[in-house]
């Protein structure tokens, strides 16, 4: 490795460690120490990756403002140095670093504004996938129902929040006042996923997250059925989880259906 080369990986690991031992090679200037010409670049790096989780958490920006935001974001950069190429990826350990890190992690709608987030923008960057179409239900017949099993679109995520972030974040998008955070009694079951090229949410009741769930892991609509009706009135159980699949379908959830050999 030529000098200039080591000075420049010597360079770079200083600016990401946070350690000085590169100002051993680094004169001052007639007005500026050295200390203070390498924290231009080291503060300059760190607030390019604030200002890109700004970006991507638009709306827990807006929620904690400006001050308290880039605060937040210098301590994630020094928690967790970037370890990817593509800034897209910079914030992806957010929710757990404010579910985790002091003093965030006494406000648990942080976490949850935070992961809501990210669901959302990995559901927008989610690959392609076909959609599957009320029309092709009806190839399928009346005793092969109960074999069928589903596939989910490549943007569909299911999330658990304990407060009550997805009210404050439609308040939010919309320009409204945010209610106070709250933690809410049971968890609030979300699913995400993308309509065309719109990153959508909905909260789903804990009857069809379950079945979601189930289905999402490959279990046949009339085992779903019969869990179902563990739920609530079992002679409309079937009634029920039909039309959580038609819902499935008609919003775009779904890629396709079929029969296992």
């Amino acid at each position: 490795m030529s000098d200039f080369a080591r000075q420049q990986a010597e360079f770079q690991r200083s600016i990401l460690t946070g350690d000085d031992n590169i100002l051993a090679e680094i004169l001052d200037s007639p007005r500026e120490t050295r200390q203070t010409l390498f924290g231009v670049y080291r503060y300059a790096y760190s607030s390019r990756l604030v200002e890109a989780m700004r970006s991507d958490h638009e709306l827990l920006h807006s929620y904690l403002g400006d001050e308290t935001f880039d605060e937040m974001g210098h301590a994630y950069v020094k928690a967790r140095p970037s370890e990817h190429p593509n800034l897209r990826w910079f914030s992806q350990g957010l929710p757990d670093f404010l579910k985790s890190a002091e003093p965030y992690s006494k406000y648990p709608v942080l976490s949850d504004l935070a992961a809501l987030e990210k669901a959302l923008n990995d559901a927008f960057d989610a690959g392609e996938g076909d959609v599957l179409v009320l029309e092709a239900m009806a190839g399928f017949a009346p005793q092969q129902w109960n074999d069928l099993v589903f596939t989910p679109h490549p943007s569909a995520i299911r999330l658990d929040v304990a407060t009550n972030a997805a009210v404050i974040w439609m308040a939010l998008k919309n320009g409204e006042t945010p209610p106070e955070a709250a933690t809410l009694g049971e968890p609030s079951r979300l699913l995400i996923w993308r309509q065309d090229t719109t990153p959508m949410f909905r909260e789903i009741p804990i009857e069809e997250a379950m079945m979601w769930d189930e289905a999402a892991n490959g279990i046949p609509f009339g085992v779903l059925c019969e869990m179902l009706a563990t739920y609530d009135d079992p002679d409309g159980a079937a009634a029920r989880g039909a039309g959580y699949l038609h819902g499935w379908i008609t919003a775009g959830l779904l890629t396709g259906a079929s029969v296992p050999e």
